[in-house]
């Protein structure tokens, strides 16, 4: 195992209080601020938007939010290809038309295809697509802080109509946004696409199912008949399932309240997608690699192992002994939505189940709440699979030791709601892992493990927090142990396992594509028992 600490970050101590008085002691609060997100939001369902070249005069956005049927605005927040001045789009005005009740639907008007059939001036070419993804990705999320939209927002790619006859440019196009998608998430944003129907659309749906590329969390298509609907014969009802906008209708004046805009008019089906809050990098470095957590039992020490170009070259002590008082131990995301990497530990003298604040700057465990009374020492395999019920808040599953029932229990933040039952037998089954969302249908997934022969079963989440069947995946898998999800470790846009070979301590990476886990990398070795649960 490599022990050194990684040199460009700063170590910053251990909260002195939580070490000393986690048992009987009354918690500490740690106050998370987030800068405004755009839509959708938690409670986000259908409704009717537009689109305005310039955004509107704040008097004109208040008239129409009274005498209009929209709730929603298109505002061009940047790119190079940005047609039209935006004297009015600032954070303040951001801010005042969210308090009013607008929602924000953020679009960058960036480089287009060297095959466009749009007069747009500046364009990518096949040769650099990669590159002008990343880059209009970076500009997209300056543009969006600047305007306070902060992380958690989606930020829409306009890609104007091009040839549905050039294979290079639909290439290119496909790599473009794969590689937009991609960075976004590394920033802590979610991936809108916005093309038409002929071209970028039909090519995103054609790549759907993809593992070549990252597809876009959001879908909005251009189709200009006047129906206002977000179904569409050529896009799967499966593809983009209430992550959806129609723009039916396009330059049009309209008068409200005797306020008078040209718009293009957008029906919209949008909810959060599962994985709202990332999950996986718990410094939030730049880069958006993912890390990894994991505790020496015979310090009790807890140490971070910071993930960097597919590699943890580089530790950092995160929590003091006391850990070995912690008999399980699981992390998936932020459970308050804002701020760091959270875990959550159950007391092994108590059963009491505690939920640790994660912090990303100081890199440290801030504070901590009693989310569970006594009596969580008789569930098993207690485990974090994010947000399984899609109402904004990650959430637990575990089993029920005497009874193999397996319960959900959804979160609140800083409680847990009441459970429920999904499942039984499941004492049949050991490691369990909440992997996100792998099959990438909008729903999180979990992974679990048959105890007698090995086999490695998918189990895909369904909208309404269920897992009504399973596929299996793996055989051979009890040779293997802490199995980990690790987020998107390699940025492939396919969320992937850790997992340490309990024979020789080797600590292998298992990206995933969607479906299963075909191939395995060695990434670290001395992973002994002395290093368990992974995290």
């Amino acid at each position: 195992m490599n022990v050194e600490r990684r040199a460009f970050r700063k170590s910053r101590p251990i909260l002195a209080a939580v070490v000393a008085g986690l048992l009987g002691a009354t918690a500490l609060t740690t106050s998370f601020t987030g800068s405004a997100a755009a839509f959708p939001s938690p409670d986000s369902t259908a409704g009717k938007g537009f689109d305005a070249c310039t955004a509107p005069a704040s008097n004109v956005m208040d008239t129409w939010l009274a005498s209009s049927p929209y709730q929603a605005v298109g505002i061009y927040i940047g790119g190079v290809n940005r047609e039209c001045a935006q004297p009015l789009l600032t954070a303040s005005w951001v801010s005042a038309q969210q308090s009013a009740g607008w929602r924000m639907l953020p679009i960058y008007m960036g480089l287009q295809p060297y095959c466009t059939t749009s007069t747009k001036p500046y364009r990518f070419t096949a040769a650099d697509a990669a590159t002008s993804g990343r880059a209009a990705a970076d500009d997209a999320v300056v543009q969006a802080q600047a305007t306070g939209l902060g992380t958690g927002a989606t930020i829409y790619s306009d890609i104007e109509a091009y040839s549905p006859t050039d294979s290079a440019c639909t290439t290119a196009v496909l790599t473009y946004q794969s590689q937009w998608t991609q960075r976004l998430h590394a920033l802590g944003y979610l991936s809108g696409f916005y093309g038409s129907l002929g071209s970028g659309v039909r090519d995103q749906v054609a790549a759907y199912d993809s593992t070549s590329y990252v597809r876009p969390d959001y879908l909005w298509f251009a189709r200009h008949d006047g129906v206002a609907t977000v179904s569409d014969p050529s896009i799967p009802d499966t593809y983009w399932p209430h992550r959806r906008i129609k723009q039916y209708s396009g330059g049009a004046s309209e008068t409200y309240g005797g306020q008078s805009l040209n718009v293009d008019r957008d029906q919209f089906d949008l909810r959060p997608v599962s994985w709202f809050v990332p999950f996986g990098n718990f410094d939030s470095d730049s880069g958006g690699w993912s890390d990894l957590i994991a505790r020496e039992n015979s310090s009790g020490k807890l140490y971070l192992y910071f993930g960097y170009e597919g590699a943890l070259p580089f530790m950092q002590q995160i929590g003091s002994g006391w850990w070995n008082g912690m008999d399980s131990i699981t992390r998936h995301g932020g459970f308050l939505q804002t701020g760091g990497e959270d875990v959550i530990a159950r007391e092994r003298a108590t059963g009491a189940l505690w939920l640790f604040l994660g912090d990303s700057e100081s890199l440290a465990l801030l504070g901590f709440v009693k989310i569970g009374l006594g009596g969580w020492n008789a569930m098993r395999e207690i485990t974090a699979v994010g947000d399984f019920d899609g109402d904004g808040f990650a959430d637990l599953l575990a089993v029920e030791s005497s009874t193999g029932n397996l319960y959900f229990y959804p979160g609140h933040g800083k409680s847990l709601g009441v459970r429920r039952l999904i499942g039984t037998g499941w004492n049949a089954m050991d490691e369990l892992v909440g992997i996100g969302d792998f099959t990438r249908d909008g729903n999180p997934d979990l992974i679990a493990r048959d105890k007698a022969n090995g086999d490695l079963w998918l189990y895909p989440g369904t909208d309404d927090g269920g897992l009504p069947y399973r596929v299996r995946i793996g055989t051979g898998w009890n040779s293997m142990r802490d199995l980990v999800c690790i987020g998107d470790f390699n940025h492939d846009g396919t969320y992937d396992l850790l997992a340490v070979e309990s024979a020789t301590g080797k600590l292998f990476l298992y990206p995933g594509i969607g479906t299963s886990f075909p191939v395995r990398v060695q990434i670290g070795s001395g992973w002994t028992t002395n290093y368990t649960p992974l995290l």
